[in-house]
């Protein structure tokens, strides 16, 4: 599918940079989440690294291609330095929680949209790559949550794993209408952040099942 798109960069350069911005922001809205738990130097680097690169090692183990982050080790040395940083940074002052949600929906979308494309460049049919993009987007989050005792935020909390989809098939969709690459995966990726803000917002989410009694 992405053979025939026409690219105003290589394919590997846009997901080289989209993997790059979505492995430092998942690290920082780790920092900044497990912050609430006292974590020394060492814990914070670990649950960032693991929300940083889960999701995409998930990925590529279900896509049976090597790990990304073991085959260019410059992605886990930005999301170490990104998790490093943003400890001493942010251990300095007080923050509200709620601030981790903005790099988290950076971290949603860029991972979306890099998943998505991975999956498509390994010859994964249209569905199966959009649900890739989900798994990148979303399993890093549900691994540093779970790390820090909390309830994973995609279960509980407004659109997530839905934006995640929709921003998935969205991308797809406009490259088949002949979109550049970098046009598609621009609108798509700005579209989950920005439905990702305006559902936390206002608070929109999908019905939720409670039983009665």
């Amino acid at each position: 599918m992405l053979a025939n798109a026409s690219t105003y960069f290589r394919l590997e350069d846009i997901l080289l940079w989209l993997t790059i911005i979505a492995v430092a922001v998942s690290a920082i809205s780790a920092v900044l989440i497990a912050g609430q738990h006292s974590f020394d130097l060492f814990g914070m680097s670990v649950i960032a690294l693991a929300t940083a690169l889960g999701g995409g090692s998930l990925r590529d183990m279900l896509l049976n291609k090597h790990v990304f982050w073991i085959d260019n080790q410059l992605f886990l040395i930005v999301a170490l330095c990104a998790g490093v940083a943003s400890f001493f940074y942010a251990r300095r002052y007080d923050y509200s929680l709620k601030l981790f949600l903005i790099p988290d929906a950076v971290g949603l979308a860029t991972f979306s949209i890099a998943g998505t494309i991975s999956a498509l460049s390994s010859g994964a049919p249209w569905l199966v790559a959009s649900f890739m993009g989900v798994i990148t987007g979303v399993a890093g989050g549900i691994i540093r949550d779970m790390m820090c005792n909390e309830i994973p935020i995609v279960f509980k909390s407004t659109l997530y794993a839905t934006v995640s989809w929709l921003g998935g098939l969205l991308f797809i969709g406009l490259i088949q209408l002949g979109l550049y690459t970098t046009i598609a995966a621009a609108i798509a990726g700005t579209t989950i952040f920005l439905i990702r803000l305006a559902a936390i917002k206002w608070d929109l989410s999908l019905p939720v099942f409670k039983t009665r009694g």
